[in-house]
C-alpha cells in the first residue's frame, strides 16, 4: 500500500512542477499546459486508488 501511495505521489509533485516551470516561461500556454495537468493528475491519482481498493481487497482475504 505505501509503494502505491508513495509512487504517484512523488509523480504528481513532479508533475505540477514541470508545469509550473513551464507556465513561467511561457504563460501563453497556461491553458495547455493546465489541461494536460489535469488529466496527468487524474490518470496518477487513480493508481493510487487502485492500490487503495487492491489493500482493501487483500485484508478482506485476510480477515
Amino acid at each position: 500500500m505505501g509503494i502505491a501511495t508513495i509512487g504517484p505521489a512523488l509523480a504528481q509533485g513532479t508533475a505540477a512542477g514541470k508545469a509550473m516551470e513551464g507556465i513561467a516561461r511561457q504563460p501563453e500556454v497556461t491553458g495547455e499546459l493546465r489541461t494536460t495537468l489535469i488529466i496527468a493528475m487524474a490518470f496518477m491519482e487513480a493508481l493510487t486508488i487502485y492500490g487503495l481498493l487492491i489493500a482493501f481487497m487483500l485484508l478482506g482475504k485476510m480477515g
